[in-house]
């Protein structure tokens, strides 16, 4: 059994980057996949209620992504910091890594917990939401904020896995969790009508959603954390290995908070588009959370190389093997890039029928249309954009992943979507096209960041030829 663990543990400072990119972003691309099902499941259940639980199901999951947003920093940060000191060869630098972000993760869970579970009303307030499905998002999120500590032992875990190479045991985990929400959600949902001599009970509605992923986080984390646990990182771990110590605690923090706070900015930027459409109504809102979810799907496996880049850089960036970094970031935009133009494709084409899998009403099939008009050609934006993120955290610049989200989430969404709206009268339009600009925009910014970053860190970032700049067959 421990053998069969350590063979999803891959040392990347060897071997082809193409190979480590397909035998690592296939597993992270499906688990992903599975993981935006799981949502997509969600949405599906709220659209057989009513529009309003999906609109208050869409402006739950905003205000919930904070504390995704703390999770998937923290996992970042534990990723980047426990990969370079693999690539470096330190060991024990990496096991006491991994054991202080376990540790830190339970503890700093619990605050963000009752933080959240205290605070969803003001978010929302935030957020503009007085509608009748404010009701709705309330107990959603009141109920969902059980689920903090699972999150963060997960994301935490998975953070200390990807960094040695492993992504199938997330993969395996999330898959599960896709399962079993398939059954869990009609079962709190509806309940289970009395048939013969079997007993049956009622089901609790739309807070069967929410009851849902709190028991099958609670079984991914554990999950999660065994796997963690029991890897060739934390081998031989002892009891003193997780007492929390200040100075590996702020390294943790120094290195996950940037991307904690870059991911809160998408949440902001979310809450903005929200704001903007709240004049709209339920229709807008529900639209969006429902082409959201679509445009997610498409992005998919260009995430999946995005999410590989993070371990591949920090390897090779505590291994100080600069050409390697260079080789897999150009690899991983110019693959990925394709796979998004192909994505954007299909997104025209199909978007209605997408669309109408998960409602009927017109209305909103034609707004969240609108937005897949805009979404399409955003995407390989988007992938050059994650890309450039991973860069930064995989070489211990995160802090610039935040201005960059300030500016490409607050202040030109903000901004253009009043312009758009407010001033031209645009109306849903003028969010969208808001949007779209600053997407782009802020991948112009990155560029320059990443140029100037690059050539401090590591001399240079290159270009793409760099792929064409090695003999066929040899493995950089």
């Amino acid at each position: 059994m421990a053998k069969q663990k350590k063979s999803r543990e891959r040392d990347l400072t060897h071997g082809s980057i193409a190979g480590h990119f397909r035998a690592l972003a296939i597993p992270a691309g499906i688990g992903m996949l599975f993981n935006t099902l799981y949502n997509v499941v969600d949405t599906f259940y709220a659209g057989m209620l009513s529009t309003d639980a999906q609109a208050g199901l869409s402006v739950s999951f905003t205000v919930f992504f904070i504390l995704i947003a703390f999770g998937i920093g923290l996992g970042q940060g534990i990723s980047a910091l426990v990969g370079s000191a693999v690539g470096a060869k330190k060991g024990t630098e990496a096991k006491d890594l991994a054991a202080q972000g376990l540790s830190f993760s339970c503890l700093f869970s619990i605050f963000i917990g009752i933080g959240g579970y205290y605070a969803t009303p003001l978010l929302l307030d935030l957020l503009g939401v007085s509608n009748g499905y404010r009701d709705l998002a309330i107990a959603y999120l009141h109920i969902i904020m059980f689920a903090a500590p699972a999150f963060m032992i997960a994301f935490a875990s998975n953070g200390i896995l990807s960094a040695q190479g492993d992504t199938v045991t997330n993969q395996r985990a999330l898959i599960g969790g896709f399962l079993a929400n398939c059954i869990l959600n009609p079962l709190f949902i509806f309940g289970i009508p009395r048939f013969l001599f079997i007993p049956g009970f009622s089901g609790i509605g739309f807070d069967g959603l929410a009851t849902s992923t709190v028991v099958i986080e609670w079984g991914v984390a554990l999950y999660m954390l065994r796997q963690a646990v029991g890897s060739r990182v934390m081998e031989h771990s002892r009891l003193h290995c997780f007492i929390l110590r200040w100075q590996t605690v702020r390294d943790i923090i120094t290195q996950g908070a940037p991307a904690s706070l870059n991911f809160l900015t998408i949440t902001i930027g979310v809450f903005v588009i929200q704001y903007f459409l709240q004049p709209f109504g339920a229709t807008a809102v529900a639209a969006y959370g429902i082409a959201l979810r679509i445009e997610q799907l498409i992005l998919l496996p260009g995430l999946g190389l995005t999410i590989v880049l993070l371990p591949l850089i920090a390897q090779n960036y505590g291994a100080q093997d600069f050409d390697r970094i260079r080789y897999a970031f150009w690899w991983c935009v110019s693959v990925g890039s394709a796979m998004m133009l192909a994505g954007a494709a299909f997104l025209l084409l199909g978007g209605r029928f997408l669309l109408g899998l998960f409602t009927a009403d017109h209305a909103v099939i034609d707004i969240g249309y609108d937005y897949l008009l805009v979404a399409a050609p955003m995407l390989p934006a988007y992938l050059t954009l994650f890309a450039m993120m991973s860069f930064l955290q995989g070489i211990k610049r995160p802090i610039w992943t935040v201005w960059i989200g300030i500016y490409r989430q607050i202040f030109a969404s903000a901004g253009f979507a009043a312009l758009f709206v407010y001033i031209l009268g645009w109306g849903p339009w003028g969010v969208w096209v808001a949007v779209f600009t600053a997407v782009w925009t802020g991948l112009v910014l990155s560029s320059l960041v990443l140029y100037a970053v690059a050539l401090r860190r590591i001399g240079h970032i290159g270009s793409p030829r760099i792929l064409t700049s090695y003999p066929k067959g040899e493995t950089i």
